[in-house]
């Protein structure tokens, strides 16, 4: 399969990441313009999440029944006139139009990781490395860009920048073919079986890996979320916080390409261990560090959390039933959002309880735990239509 496949799907994926923040960063101006509350910055960020955790294992149940390319355009069709809606509609009507961008989102976000793994089979773990580095080059330019536009042009320009790209997007993902080998479930003229769709949530195979993602998760929460807290505490000023958790983002991101390339050769589930016992050892003692040792830290729970973001992904398309490779994707892509709100609100709750210390503490042992959960784990090898099998 030609890298520029590769490279129009990792577009696809900035679409996502780039659509969520952009906005996210700059919500206290639009709340200033219509003289909105924290309470409704806090449902605009939450409403795109919450449309991607019921939306995305529904749209990948569709891709696998009517065809993934298709199921991707459609989701980016959606985005993109959802974006231009909002440069003519009243501004309070955002809530609207950030559901229904995040409905087009969990759709062509997805596909476009089926279409990765489903594409590049022999160096799946790598491909994946790639993809979501260019997916997360999104959260990086997300808030520079939209500032720029803002100051710019005020806040709708940022939706004008989301369905330009969107539609970049789009035009590319014409060029890409259905997976020749790709298994479609049976009686595709019954659009919806509900015993199918629910199937890869109570897969076996598949439950520990959707844990894994879940505690994940936990650590990208704690990472970018409460990390800062503890560098206020510890006196550091912002310019120098911002310095260190920008240490932690870059290590997430340029880990990811190795990373996947080091699974496709010794195995996934050997590397999401090591990523999980960097990420959770780092917690451990992040917060009884200061100075060039909890840079360090945090720079090692950049590369353990990105190391287990795609290589569990990975497991996850390695280890799916035929037919049901973008269903499961989009059931694990749920717990990832399930994971990413709930993470914090626990962090939070603990740390305010029992101290910043103690739930650091707390959540790196959950993750030591975790990697027991899959060391005892069975995974019994799939064969595919393609030849391919899991490990």
């Amino acid at each position: 399969m030609p890298g520029f496949h590769l490279v129009i799907l990792g577009l696809v994926g900035f679409v996502t990441s780039f659509g969520a923040h952009a906005v996210a960063v700059n919500l206290p101006t639009y709340a200033q313009q219509v003289g909105a509350g924290t309470l409704v910055i806090g449902l605009l960020i939450a409403v795109y999440d919450f449309a991607e955790v019921i939306a995305k294992p529904l749209f990948g149940y569709l891709a696998d029944r009517r065809g993934q390319v298709v199921t991707l355009l459609a989701g980016l069709t959606v985005f993109t006139l959802a974006s231009l809606a909002y440069l003519v509609v009243d501004p309070r009507l955002l809530i609207l139009i950030r559901l229904l961008q995040g409905l087009g989102a969990a759709a062509f976000s997805v596909v476009s990781l089926a279409l990765v793994a489903a594409y590049y089979p022999e160096k799946r773990g790598r491909a994946l490395g790639i993809y979501n580095a260019l997916k997360g080059a999104g959260y990086v330019t997300a808030p520079v860009v939209g500032g720029f536009v803002v100051a710019r042009w005020e806040f709708g320009g940022i939706f004008a920048v989301s369905a330009g790209i969107g539609l970049t997007a789009m035009l590319l993902s014409l060029a890409l073919r259905e997976p020749s080998a790709h298994p479609r479930l049976e009686d595709n003229d019954e659009p919806f079986k509900l015993r199918e769709f629910l199937a890869p949530f109570s897969d076996r195979a598949l439950l520990p890996w959707y844990a894994i993602i879940v505690v994940n998760m936990f650590f990208v929460g704690i990472l970018f979320g409460f990390v800062p807290v503890y560098l206020y505490r510890a006196g550091y000023d912002p310019f120098d916080a911002g310095l260190i958790l920008s240490s932690g983002t870059l290590a997430y991101l340029l880990v990811q390409p190795p990373a996947g390339w080091l699974a496709d050769r010794v195995g996934g589930r050997a590397t999401v261990i090591a990523g999980l016992l960097a990420s959770s050892g780092s917690l451990v003692a992040m917060t009884f560090t200061t100075g060039p040792l909890l840079i360090a830290l945090v720079v090692v729970g950049g590369l353990g959390i990105g190391a287990v973001w795609t290589n569990s992904d990975a497991m996850v398309s390695q280890l799916a039933r035929p037919g049901q490779l973008a269903a499961s994707l989009g059931t694990a892509g749920s717990y990832k959002e399930i994971g990413d709100m709930l993470g914090p609100l626990a962090v939070g709750a603990m740390s305010q309880a029992f101290g910043l210390t103690l739930g650091f503490v707390a959540c790196g042992v959950a993750g030591l735990a975790t990697s027991l959960l899959i060391l005892g784990s069975r995974l019994k090898p799939r064969v595919r239509a393609s030849g391919d099998r899991s490990p």
